[in-house]
């Protein structure tokens, strides 16, 4: 009943930048957590950054220092800041959400993906 949209992916230039959206919508009673995580063809997905409860937030080593994640104002949003991109953040970039749809259940939704390319 959870359901994520992306938008932002597209074709980058080295050094330059982009922001990924990932919209929720659906039986949402109460956010956990957003996050963002990658796969590259032939490569296991991994986490790229989180956010969880106000402001507790997670990067993996090769994006720290160049990427953000963030809420929005509405609660169901979150954005995916991207600076100094480099050829090996190619991937197709995932939403996840984690929370509960009413007091007892949990889920855990994920986007359709959107690709991201860092070429000249």
């Amino acid at each position: 009943q959870v359901q994520l949209v992306e938008s932002g992916g597209g074709l980058v230039q080295p050094g330059g930048s982009l922001r990924l959206s990932c919209e929720a919508s659906g039986n949402i009673f109460r956010l956990i957590a957003m996050g963002w995580y990658r796969q590259a063809p032939g490569k296991e997905r991994d986490l790229v950054a989180s956010i969880t409860g106000g402001a507790s937030f997670k990067y993996g080593d090769s994006v720290k220092g160049r990427f953000t994640i963030s809420r929005g104002n509405a609660n169901n949003i979150t954005y995916l800041q991207m600076n100094s991109l480099e050829a090996d953040d190619t991937a197709v970039y995932y939403c996840n959400v984690v929370g509960y749809s009413d007091y007892v259940t949990h889920f855990s939704a994920w986007g359709q993906g959107t690709q991201v390319t860092v070429s000249s």
